[in-house]
């Protein structure tokens, strides 16, 4: 029987070789896993899925969102339109009958891509309402000066300061019956934040 010679042996091992561990250069090719980063200062618009309000709502409350514009970094859409956005209100308080400003304050807490969820640190998005101050000087002021106009026809001087202390206690009471200023946000409303910290994207 004829022995294989040295140099059908010396093919057969190259033969074995090349079908075993990918080349240098093939190795190279293939795809690593990479990591995408989104920015500090990435700006997210959320839609509410549900309206928020002092009325109903009070710190801790949790709420979801969509992101109404996909979000660009070096010219690739990194999260899409589209994408769900988890958030919780940080204050929430109605303004008091004679003073103070009502105040709505949500933020961000996380959002999940493709199957994974990435906690985030955002800015609060603040609404508050408008001060009571100016509305309630004119009406306690309108009492004080209709009360003076009725103590001066039934009393003279002395009535008419009278009438003012009267007056005045009457228009405090309508501005106290005025009531209180609630803060009130439409579900589908926009909102925008403020990334403070930068996110690792896994892609």
């Amino acid at each position: 029987m004829n022995k294989p010679s040295a140099a059908a042996m010396a093919v057969t091992v190259a033969l074995a070789g090349c079908g075993g561990r990918p080349s240098t250069h093939e190795a190279a090719a293939q795809p690593k896993h990479a990591h995408l980063e989104l920015p500090a200062g990435t700006t997210f618009s959320i839609r509410l899925d549900r309206a928020l309000s002092t009325v109903r709502n009070r710190r801790g409350d949790t709420f979801d969102g969509t992101l109404d514009q996909p979000v660009r970094v070096g010219g690739a859409d990194i999260l899409p339109q589209g994408t769900t956005f988890t958030g919780h209100v940080t204050a929430s308080q109605s303004s008091g009958r004679l003073d103070g400003r009502g105040v709505l304050d949500i933020t961000l807490d996380a959002f999940d891509l493709d199957g994974q969820h990435y906690p985030i640190t955002t800015s609060v998005a603040a609404r508050t309402t408008e001060t009571h101050k100016k509305r309630n000087l004119e009406l306690i002021g309108g009492g004080a000066g209709v009360g003076a106009l009725v103590g001066g026809l039934t009393g003279g001087g002395k009535g008419a300061a009278i009438g003012a202390g009267i007056g005045a206690a009457g228009g405090t009471g309508v501005a106290a019956a005025t009531g209180k200023k609630e803060i009130e946000v439409p579900a589908e409303t926009v909102v925008r934040f403020s990334l403070k910290r930068p996110v690792d994207i896994d892609q």
